[in-house]
């Protein structure tokens, strides 16, 4: 079993989620000085308000490098100076998918207007040009269902796998299905990673095989880490690191009535080796820039600037990651 995925220490992240968060608290999107940072990446929902909250301690010659742009928020980012850089306003990147599409489009335009994405999925497709996936912190996914949920609050992995096959003796029977089974937004990490998890795959939801399986209410699409697309019938993946710093007000509570799950009898507070159902965060960065500062200092290797700010990674919910800094998965 790969070791970051493995070993990770028994944290009570609630506990880790106190103390005062003045130093580190998170804005969407850069703000104070620079206005523009030599670092600009998107992506993730998932892993936003962490690295907006590293974005506020990494600095390089006491000059903060990193420029982190929110899953959603305005239509459009403006990442580098126009003075300087122009023609990087673009339309802002809603999820891991989308996080790394930017990227390459940036790369490929060679217009400096990205240099790095967030994502809290592992996508080693082929790339052009080439992409490091490195790892910083780890967290754990759960079930949301609301107190008063059809869905009991404990469950196994086996029990989640037969929901997000529809299963009529889960989520009832005939055509119209008596459970509303919610996958977060297409692009988005946390449907990719659960996707996975549950054994299903994107060309299978996109298709039609689970008719139990919505991305979409109110013809809004279901954005990740927000409870309150729940009510009594429904049931949604959701990060356990995102459910706890929304819960210690670390960042915006957005969960409404949403509960977590216990999955195969652990306990969503913890993340422990026990927890089956985590993952690797990342950051992707051009594999050609490994060796090139800003990239190196702040991302590669265990003695990098974010893998040295493990209490800033903790307060926003996330386990440390045994392989921070790690450069061995990359794309073809």
């Amino acid at each position: 079993m790969n070791k970051s995925k493995a070993a990770v220490a028994a944290v009570g992240l609630a506990g880790l989620l106190t103390g005062t968060l003045c130093a580190t608290q998170a804005v969407a999107d850069p703000s104070g000085p620079p206005p523009y940072r030599q670092l600009a990446g998107v992506g993730s929902d998932t892993t936003q308000d962490v690295m907006n909250g590293l974005s506020n301690v990494v600095t390089i010659n006491g000059q903060k490098v990193i420029g982190s742009y929110d899953a959603t928020g305005s239509a459009n980012i403006t990442t580098k100076d126009p003075a300087t850089t122009p023609g990087c306003t673009i339309q802002r990147p809603n999820g891991s998918g989308a996080g790394r599409t930017a990227l390459l489009n940036s790369l490929q335009a060679n217009n400096n207007c990205l240099d790095f994405a967030r994502s809290s999925s592992l996508s080693l497709g082929a790339a052009n040009p080439g992409l490091t996936y490195v790892p910083f912190a780890v967290d754990g996914v759960s079930y949301a269902i609301t107190p008063t949920s059809t869905v009991p609050r404990k469950l196994s992995l086996a029990d989640l796998k037969a929901i997000y096959h529809c299963d009529p003796n889960y989520v009832g029977s005939g055509p119209n299905f008596g459970l509303t089974v919610y996958l977060p937004q297409a692009g988005s990490g946390t449907r990719s990673f659960w996707e996975s998890q549950m054994g299903i795959t994107e060309a299978d939801v996109v298709g039609g095989v689970y008719p139990c399986i919505k991305d979409v209410k109110g013809g809004t699409p279901v954005q990740e880490h927000d409870g309150r697309v729940l009510d009594d019938k429904s049931i949604v993946p959701f990060s356990i690191a995102q459910y706890n710093a929304q819960s210690s007000q670390t960042i915006a509570d957005l969960r409404g009535r949403a509960l977590l799950g216990t999955v195969d009898g652990n306990a969503p507070t913890v993340l422990n080796t026990g927890f089956g159902v985590k993952r690797d965060v990342y950051n992707v960065i051009p594999t050609s820039k490994l060796n090139t500062a800003p990239w190196s200092n702040v991302f590669v290797g265990p003695n990098a600037l974010i893998c040295q700010q493990q209490s800033v990674i903790n307060t926003y919910g996330f386990a440390a990651n045994q392989n921070c800094g790690d450069t061995s998965k990359q794309t073809p």
